[in-house]
């Protein structure tokens, strides 16, 4: 099973596996040959994927879900607005973090009238076909991700247990007040782009929010953009328990 790495636990070859391989295993190989690559490389690659295209649709649900989603908006966790043929970027850039760990982020970038951000960081998990998925500026909340793998060779990512990393202990979320969220990310070879679906909902209140579209990527070298930009780090990294 793949390890969470730590500075004083991370072996090399943990070290050089990409987070999504180690999670899926020989399932990995099942993906697109696009998604492959997309979510193959790791911290010792060097390079970067950054996405650009247009959500055909966003989408948010109650007003008082509305609410909700703008007390997230400051630490780039959801944003309240909504829109159609919404401007796009996601930037996936891999690295070692503070606690020696192979990390990916994936930093989404929403081009409203005011820009708005949905920021995270995975890192590997102990459990198989699993990631951990730290959410916003300083890894507030970490999510489970449980992956997998399409007939068609996409790739379904539903979140699992929630914890606020950033109280000690980590405790738990109650399921009342988690966002549970569906992603399928596949590659549309007609098209030759990526396309992608979200929904989040709530036990409670039922839909929260969610988007759909399409995007190209570009894979840039690292080393000859100074490496990984600060903007894509969080402020503070979290260790959950």
């Amino acid at each position: 099973m793949p390890q969470i790495a730590t500075a004083t636990t991370t072996t090399a070859s943990t070290a050089r596996a990409s987070i999504f391989r180690s999670a899926l295993g020989s399932d990995f190989d099942r993906l697109h040959p696009e998604l492959q690559r997309r979510f193959g490389f790791s911290s010792r690659d060097g390079i970067a994927c950054i996405g650009t295209g247009r959500m055909d649709r966003v989408w948010h649900g109650s007003r008082l879900v509305k609410q909700a989603l703008r007390l997230g908006s400051g630490c780039n966790i959801l944003f309240p607005e909504s829109g159609r043929d919404v401007a796009f970027t996601i930037a996936n850039y891999a690295y070692r973090d503070g606690y020696g760990r192979e990390t990916v982020t994936f930093v989404r970038t929403f081009q409203f009238t005011r820009p708005r951000r949905f920021d995270a960081t995975m890192i590997a998990s102990e459990r198989p076909n699993t990631v951990i998925d730290y959410l916003g500026t300083h890894q507030h909340l970490a999510v489970d991700l449980e992956l997998q793998v399409t007939p068609a060779g996409g790739l379904v990512i539903t979140s699992g247990d929630q914890r606020v990393s950033a109280l000690p202990g980590s405790p738990r979320c109650p399921g009342v007040l988690t966002g549970r969220a569906r992603v399928h990310e596949w590659f549309d070879e007609e098209a030759e782009r990526f396309r992608i679906e979200v929904r989040v909902t709530n036990p409670v209140v039922g839909a929260v929010m969610g988007y759909q579209g399409s995007f190209t990527t570009e894979y840039v070298d690292v080393a000859d953009r100074a490496g990984v930009p600060t903007y894509v780090r969080p402020v503070r990294e979290q260790w959950r328990s």
